[in-house]
């Protein structure tokens, strides 16, 4: 089924705040809004040297501001002098492991930051919609391998999927003084395990396995068995989009799971994938040991997302391994830069809306 139009937005006059706009899924969504000739701020913490906002040269490309999401007041300020019509709330501390290293600074970020992103929203006349993305691990998951449904009980597990859980009540609250106030439709996003070409976070799947191919060194996985909803990052993303669009001229869905049609695959599945498209001859040696601190299966059900909006994914999980590999090679083998290889895939994205 192809996408439907997303006229309701090209139709808002005023721009469109991404939050997080350095990271991998900020630079991925500006690239695609300016596809869409929208008009894009962006509002993050500086970017990391290795990130893929450094690789396609987005310095200075789009008005941003380099700002810690955690004080109010630059953050109210910020939004105050620009008064983005529709903001998408990306900016988050979103590495399983790392929460467990700074549990607090995870829920500062995610939890207080998330506050203070709706709080200056509501205060803020201009604006009509806020999205904000939490995570597939939202979910209370006893490892029975169902398909989570948006009405699902949601319970953290460990202190990231615990800080979004916390973030999911704070939107929740705060929807309640935004339709008191006749404020921004406040909408929550739960999307899968995002790939893509450009993400080298530390302890992801494939990052990982592109530092270890590029390199021609051995790798230790965590848990050949466990399964993710693998999905490419465009396709959740162009989901947000129409989830927005839809609230812009309705009131009936705030809560939405985007996530690939197919069953899950498990981790070995993806490296097997990955190694034989890269033409990778490194070892890759899997440690089955026992993980407490995350869940073996994993499954969403995005059914809602497909009958409400008219959403699918355009990639299977296997070719958006493929793609995710044909990126970080092109880039590396320097036959094509970041910035071209991601409008690439966008191109792929746009023909089907």
């Amino acid at each position: 089924m192809k996408f439907k139009e997303l006229s309701h937005i090209q139709a808002v006059n005023g721009p469109i705040l991404v939050t997080g706009h350095t990271g991998f899924k900020g630079t991925w969504l500006t690239l695609l809004l300016e596809s869409l000739n929208m008009e894009v701020i962006g509002l993050s913490l500086p970017p990391d040297p290795e990130s893929l906002y450094i690789r396609a040269n987005r310095t200075g490309k789009i008005k941003e501001e380099f700002i810690d999401i955690r004080d109010s007041q630059v953050v109210s300020k910020f939004i105050e002098i620009h008064k983005p019509k529709i903001i998408i709330h990306f900016a988050a501390q979103s590495l399983v492991l790392e929460s467990y290293k700074n549990p607090k600074y995870t829920f500062e970020v995610n939890v207080n930051g998330t506050a203070n992103i709706l709080d200056s929203a509501i205060r803020n006349n201009s604006t009509k919609v806020v999205l904000t993305t939490t995570t597939d691990k939202v979910y209370e998951n006893t490892g029975s391998g169902k398909s989570f449904l948006e009405s699902d009980p949601l319970k953290g597990k460990d202190p990231y999927s615990a800080s979004k859980v916390a973030t999911e009540n704070v939107i929740f609250a705060w929807r309640g003084i935004s339709k008191e106030n006749n404020g921004p439709k406040l909408l929550t996003a739960r999307s899968g395990n995002v790939i893509g070409g450009g993400d080298f976070s530390e302890n992801r799947l494939m990052p990982d396995l592109v530092r270890a191919f590029s390199a021609n060194s051995e790798l230790v996985i965590r848990n050949s068995i466990s399964t993710r909803p693998w999905q490419h990052v465009l396709d959740p993303i162009m989901g947000y989009l129409l989830m927005i669009n839809n609230a812009l001229q309705s009131n009936d869905l705030e809560i939405l799971n985007f996530g690939p049609s197919e069953k899950s695959l498990q981790v070995k599945e993806v490296v097997e994938i990955a190694t034989k498209y890269w033409g990778s001859e490194s070892k890759v040696v899997f440690n089955n040991k026992s993980n407490e601190l995350e869940a073996q299966t994993l499954e969403l059900d995005s059914t809602l997302a497909r009958k409400k909006l008219g959403w699918e994914p355009i990639w299977s999980q296997k070719n958006a391994i493929i793609d995710t590999v044909t990126w970080w090679k092109d880039v590396i083998n320097k036959t094509s830069t970041a910035e071209q290889r991601c409008k690439i895939e966008i191109q792929k994205l746009l023909k089907h809306v």
